[in-house]
């Protein structure tokens, strides 16, 4: 099985894609900021307008699944994994 390394730029895009869908509005119209903690994990800020949205890692692996769906034409159920790369900001590695 062949390991896929998702940019953090395709987790931006995958995060304004998935909430754009859901809301019904034009992903350019969202800014989307990664983050990581090392108490809380992986998380991201939306930003839509005015309005902030905090989402948490799960929300950030339902949107790279529906994007590997939608944009890969892949199995969006292989593992996937969220990790903090020192050079590539956070990335995440898919394996169908």
């Amino acid at each position: 099985m062949e390991t896929l390394t998702i940019s953090e730029q395709d987790i931006v895009n995958a995060l304004c894609l998935h909430l754009a869908t859901k809301k019904g509005i034009n992903p350019q119209k969202i800014q989307i900021e990664l983050l990581y903690d090392d108490d809380y994990g992986f998380s991201a800020e939306a930003y839509v307008g005015d309005r902030k949205q905090i989402l948490i890692e799960a929300n950030i692996v339902e949107a790279l699944r529906s994007w590997v769906e939608i944009e890969l034409k892949e199995n969006p159920y292989g593992s996937l994994r969220l990790e903090l790369d020192e050079e590539a900001g956070i990335i995440a590695h898919y394996q169908n």
